[in-house]
């Protein structure tokens, strides 16, 4: 199939313009970066990003110290302690680079930033702005001054299905219009990518997450021979609004820190005898206890009418928005909420400095592994951690020269998609929620890999087989930890085992040979694991 050859004269580029890849962009100014965005810049969305909010230790007798703490404590012993304790010791510094970009935090009575309490959190240390429209104030300021940065070039409705090598090294990406298929795809000549395209909610069918949240930089990487890491922790939103919206809006866990409560049909607060923190338990333990009451028909509800009030347009703006597209009134109902798939704590492996396994390539935000997630993942770490591991990103790069690659006139490229396409996408949705989501076994997980494997070997639409590809990787992950550890559930091994007390690093080869064992070998006789 023809192409079309984007020019460039030896940038850095950036795919993603969420949090991670706008911070790296401009924190890379005035060195020439290509920025891909698969939406317009900037925008609005309901989306994980856009309700997240940020942790920092900025409140008097908190410490980075005690923040780390609460990191390699939610971890289930996958955490690094040393990459944790310098993830949450830069967290002032990030702060301090938003307020100077316009980002208004809540203030408290005495002019200080305002802080609350979320989940997993030994202290106050959420940060907010107007309640739970931190991600999205946080977005615009980046958007805006990225606008303003000439050092930028925005590539917007586009996002990349292949990362292109040579010799163990990047060389350059393909990419696509987003959405059309038809069109001619985009090549690129580059040897230094940044891969922040987020995480892989929409691989499932219950998600917090945009549509281009699908695992794509994840795929790209792997299929590049990068190597995967945790790729079987995924974090499942205890508290999305279940009113019929995709995405699923998010409730924030600051509205819990306030009182909001959890209760079922009956007006029974059913946390509390599942944990000692009850409604601010770990959010894997809150989503399996709301998963129990769906399960049990007496669903789950989250009242906050104790906490809000008339001006919940003000305080709770995403809130409010949300609600009010279900014709809610969250000042006098409680709000139906179930499981969603939120956060990936899996993706590219990184070191410290954000580089991959491949010379030349990076990654930040959640495509990015950066041991500081372990098991599972705390509320607000995911704003900090972009920023941190995009500054950091930025740092490494900076002043490098990279030489211009030569064009790259042979690259063959699939054909667009057939028909069948979105049956397939919505088919694979449902298997990785129904048999890849919060509670997992190994026969579920066995057919799912069979399934998965198909799609991932015999589609021709780069946009599905690339969805297969890091639902593959995330299948056999979670069948190979044969134990429950964090987010990752497994009904059949219910309890931690010491000897998975270790992270999993695995690539697209290992994850292939697994599906093909599982296919060929009778049921007595197991494949071998990925974590042993």
């Amino acid at each position: 199939m023809d192409h079309d050859q984007i020019e460039t004269t030896g940038e850095v580029v950036i795919v993603g313009a969420s949090v991670a890849g706008l911070f790296c962009a401009l924190k890379l100014a005035p060195q020439p970066v290509i920025l891909i965005s698969a939406t317009p810049l900037g925008e609005p969305a309901f989306g994980a990003t856009m309700q997240a909010d940020i942790a920092a230790a900025v409140s008097p007798g908190d410490s980075p110290e005690f923040h780390a703490a609460d990191m390699i404590a939610a971890g289930g012993g996958l955490v690094d302690e040393v990459a944790a304790l310098e993830l949450a010791r830069d967290g002032l510094a990030r702060i301090e680079d938003l307020l100077s970009l316009g980002v208004a935090f809540d203030r408290d009575s005495k002019g200080g930033l305002a802080t609350s309490r979320a989940a997993a959190h030994a202290a106050r240390r959420i940060l907010s702005v107007r309640g739970d429209f931190t991600g999205q104030a946080i977005i615009a300021a980046l958007t805006e001054a990225v606008r303003a940065t000439p050092s930028i070039r925005v590539i917007e409705g586009h996002v990349a299905d292949t990362l292109l090598t040579e010799s163990g090294a990047v060389c350059g990406l393909q990419l696509r219009k987003t959405g059309d298929n038809a069109a001619a795809p985009v090549v690129m000549a580059t040897r230094a990518v940044v891969l922040a395209t987020g995480g892989v909610g929409h691989l499932f069918a219950a998600t917090t997450n945009p549509d281009h949240a699908n695992g794509t930089g994840l795929a790209v990487a792997a299929c590049a021979g990068a190597v995967i890491a945790d790729p079987e922790f995924v974090q499942f939103h205890p508290t999305a609004m279940m009113t019929g919206h995709q995405p699923s809006p998010v409730i924030s866990e600051s509205l819990r820190g306030a009182g909001a409560i959890l209760v079922n049909r009956r007006g029974q607060r059913f946390m509390l005898p599942r944990h000692p923190l009850v409604d601010l338990a770990p959010r894997d333990t809150v989503a399996r206890g709301i998963l129990a009451e769906i399960a049990a028909g007496r669903g789950a509800f989250l009242d906050a009418r104790d906490v809000l009030d008339d001006d919940v347009a003000e305080r709770y703006p995403m809130l409010h928005r949300a609600c009010a597209a279900a014709g809610l009134d969250p000042t006098r109902q409680p709000i139906p909420v179930a499981p969603a798939a939120h956060f990936h704590m899996g993706g590219i492996a990184v070191d410290r400095r954000g580089r991959s396994s491949i010379d030349g390539l990076w990654a930040a935000g959640e495509t990015a592994a950066t041991a500081t997630d372990g098991a599972n993942h705390i509320a607000g770490n995911a704003l900090l951690s972009a920023l941190v591991f995009a500054n950091r990103i930025a740092d490494d790069i900076s002043g490098r020269a990279f030489a211009t690659c030569p064009a790259l006139q042979h690259v063959a490229f699939a054909e667009p998609a057939g028909a069948d396409s979105t049956l397939n996408i919505r088919m694979l949705r449902e298997i990785m929620t129904s048999q890849v989501g919060v509670i997992r076994d190994e026969e579920g997980l066995a057919e799912a890999i069979s399934t998965i494997a198909k799609l991932e070997r015999d589609s021709v639409d780069p946009a599905l087989r690339n969805m297969a590809t890091a639902a593959l990787l995330i299948a056999t992950a979670a069948w190979s930890r044969r134990e429950s550890r964090g987010a990752h559930c497994r009904a059949d091994c219910p309890a931690e085992n010491p000897s998975f007390a270790q992270r999993t690093m695995t690539t697209l080869a290992a994850a292939r040979e697994i599906a093909d064992e599982l296919a060929a070998r009778p049921p007595a006789r197991l494949p071998r694991s990925l974590s042993a």
